[in-house]
């Protein structure tokens, strides 16, 4: 059971909720329930019946860079729970086509085709590709990997992650496509920059409001996919 107090009041309307560490409960577990339950975006995807509020990161993003075109055709990887498949359906409409992959099920979305598949699985490649039935406008990336708390594990598995998810978009994506795909605060390899730079016009790194201040996560876009040499 969750207890909460409220800090006393200062005369200013003070609604922090503040969370007591239950028997069972850790301070980090405890501390991250108290994040949530104060977190705006948590808040704002209940109200308007979003999956997560990680949804609100991929607006923000398309809303600047305006990828989610009406009648794309987009991959989501690692799509559980439903967020950003439910973003880009909207922003696609009827005449797109949105697919998603994850270790997790998800609900179903209307419009979305989803699989529960392992990305990492040889085979996966060619089931998204069955599964689309033609190339891809657009490939999103919000996967990531179980961390094992040793940073330089999980910064390897990481950026493999996100290595697999950029060789996989290169195959499917159409001349002029986009890649959208999560990494680490300083953790993007030299070697990976170089090649999204070499395949697409454009390549930035993006960290919208919706991503925390104290989180260390951090999006890479690429933009303008040239195509096969």
């Amino acid at each position: 059971m969750v207890r909460m107090t409220k800090k006393p009041s200062t005369g200013a309307r003070d609604l922090k909720v503040r969370v007591k560490t239950a028997r069972k409960r850790s301070l980090s577990s405890t501390l991250w329930l108290e994040r949530q339950l104060n977190d705006p975006y948590v808040a704002r995807a209940k109200r308007e019946g979003m999956r997560s509020r990680a949804a609100f990161k991929l607006m923000e993003i398309d809303d600047k860079a305006h990828f989610l075109k009406k009648g794309a055709r987009v991959v989501d990887l690692g799509a559980a729970p439903g967020g950003w498949s439910q973003v880009a359906m909207k922003r696609v409409g009827p005449q797109g086509k949105v697919i998603g992959i994850d270790l997790l099920d998800i609900e179903p979305i209307v419009g979305v085709d989803f699989r529960v598949f392992d990305f990492l699985d040889p085979d996966a490649p060619d089931v998204l590709k069955e599964m689309l039935g033609g190339p891809a406008d657009v490939v999103l990336s919000d996967m990531a990997a179980n961390a094992t708390g040793h940073r330089k594990t999980d910064h390897i598995k990481i950026v493999a992650l996100v290595e697999a998810a950029a060789e996989f978009a290169k195959e499917v994506l159409a001349p002029g496509g986009a890649f959208l795909a999560k990494v680490i605060q300083g953790g993007t390899e030299g070697t990976l920059l170089a090649s999204l730079k070499k395949d697409f016009a454009k390549v930035v790194h993006i960290k919208p409001p919706a991503s925390r201040a104290d989180s260390a996560e951090l999006y890479l876009l690429a933009t303008g996919f040239r195509g096969e040499k």
